[in-house]
């Protein structure tokens, strides 16, 4: 007979995947035994296994929620029929947002993915190419003339660039808020997007 699942299961299978994903972020996923874990976890190592049967199991659950999470909070947000600009600026807002608090998650997924078996690799890659795929259509929305071409890739990963990586130096109450710096990434990515290409003779369909 299959063993019933705590009612507080989900909330304590979460706490282990904070505490783990603050753990490999600190220190390294290959430093961070099972029995590491469970002692940052506040549990026993039979405890721990009742959740997990092994870190390559939580390290999976650790990335494949935080893209889950990050992907449900930019679709709730995306509104296709406001002005290009405003829906750019409406989808950063809701990434930055969603990153509050999840620098280890995010430190982890860009650190360690690559550890990932390649069928689990596999499934969170597509929860990344459908968030860049939604700030793509945004950003052809802003530029229209990039729409189709080989550039709008390489612009849509510099948004990331400049997404991906403000837990480094954003502080909190130390100048910029989340809002000021969506209002700052959106203008650079419009108004830089809108001014190149089309003068430079560069916009060319993909493959062209």
């Amino acid at each position: 007979m299959a063993r019933t699942r705590a009612s507080d299961y989900d909330d304590k299978s979460r706490a282990i995947l904070d505490r783990s994903a603050e753990l490999f972020a600190a220190h390294g996923f290959d430093r961070a035994s099972m029995s590491r874990i469970a002692e940052a976890c506040g549990v026993s190592k039979a405890n721990l296994y009742h959740y997990y049967r092994d870190k390559d199991e939580i390290l999976f659950d650790v990335i494949r929620l935080h893209l889950q999470e990050l992907l449900e909070a930019v679709e709730a947000a995306d509104r296709p029929g406001l002005p290009p600009e405003a829906r750019l600026r409406s989808l950063t807002e809701a990434l930055l947002e969603a990153y509050r608090d999840a620098d280890a998650q995010h430190k982890v997924q860009i650190n360690h993915l690559g550890l990932l078996s390649p069928e689990r690799q596999a499934e969170v890659k597509a929860s990344e190419r459908d968030l860049v795929r939604l700030f793509s259509e945004a950003i052809a929305g802003v530029a229209p003339h990039l729409a189709g071409t080989a550039l709008l890739k390489p612009v849509t990963m510099s948004f990331f660039g400049m997404v991906n990586w403000h837990y480094l130096w954003f502080k909190p109450g130390a100048g910029l808020t989340r809002a000021d710096y969506a209002d700052l990434v959106t203008r650079l990515i419009a108004e830089g997007a809108r001014g190149i290409g089309e003068e430079r003779g560069q916009v060319r369909a993909v493959g062209g």
